[in-house]
């Protein structure tokens, strides 16, 4: 989970729950990707082309060294269309994935501020800690922690904002820690413990207020003992701010809370580490 927060200071133990993705993983992903991308795009008649195409290689180097199966057909498609697209090597991609990666893990990448909270707390996840994003409009936010090696769930109603993301994961190479889910607020939640979420108001402004309760009880309650709520600024709108974050600091009671004095500015609410409400108490 998050290691020591600078908020609460000292010093606690913490473990990897889980190892991070290898460079080898990432790349059969990113050729995959690339791959569906283009099946996606062709017609039915122009991939049985390929087949033919790939039936006739086969035959042609096989002689009666192996059986032709479909399998070996479909991994064949795969490599003639990898070939058509002239998908890059593995080190090739390697030393240009690098490159992106370090690029991503930068917030000018994202248009996001230098000296922001979210700067704080993506240096302290570690590979494979959770995030939940809660807000399409925190898109940006939610890719630069997926950069990070964060497994991350953006929750949205509308479910343009919800493809349009998935898009922007795909292109940024990130789509394998990125889940974009639409979700109906105050019916259900992915079941998930995160050790960060990250709450866009905007998002919850045109839900009704019993709506609003359901979901923040829910993240808090999934959210790991220890974790921390950043609830963003809100934008205003020809002067006038549809939900303050300020409107939402009576949900945590309990919680040791970090704001500026601005009622727009938002603030950060860190989960003391005695609450054992975590569905399941889930230690890994």
């Amino acid at each position: 989970m998050l290691s020591t927060s600078p908020l609460r200071g000292g010093e606690q133990p913490h473990v990897l729950r889980r190892p991070p993705r290898s460079m080898k993983q990432e790349y059969e992903e990113f050729m995959l990707q690339r791959i569906e991308e283009y099946k996606n795009t062709v017609t039915r008649a122009e991939l049985l082309l390929i087949g033919d195409e790939a039936v006739r290689e086969l035959e042609a180097n096989a002689g009666d060294q192996y059986l032709l199966t479909e399998v070996l057909l479909l991994e064949h498609v795969d490599r003639l269309i990898a070939r058509r697209l002239r998908l890059p090597s593995f080190p090739r991609w390697r030393q240009r994935h690098r490159t992106l990666r370090l690029s991503q893990r930068e917030p000018t990448h994202w248009g996001l501020d230098q000296d922001g909270p979210l700067m704080t707390l993506a240096r302290r996840l570690e590979p494979g800690d959770l995030a939940v994003v809660v807000g399409a409009a925190a898109l940006p936010g939610a890719l630069f922690l997926a950069a990070h090696d964060a497994e991350v769930f953006l929750l949205d109603q509308d479910i343009g904002a919800i493809e349009a993301a998935e898009g922007r994961a795909v292109s940024e190479q990130l789509a394998g820690r990125f889940h974009a889910l639409v979700i109906q607020l105050g019916s259900w939640l992915p079941d998930v413990a995160p050790s960060l979420v990250i709450l866009n108001p905007t998002s919850l402004a045109t839900s009704a207020a019993a709506d609003r309760d359901a979901v923040l009880h829910e993240l808090r309650t999934r959210t790991r003992p220890g974790g921390v709520h950043l609830i963003l600024a809100t934008p205003t709108s020809d002067g006038v701010i549809p939900l303050a974050p300020e409107a939402l600091l009576a949900q945590y009671d309990g919680w040791e809370v970090r704001r500026k004095r601005a009622r727009s500015a938002g603030f950060i609410a860190t989960k003391p580490a005695r609450h054992q409400d975590t569905p399941g108490n889930v230690s890994d």
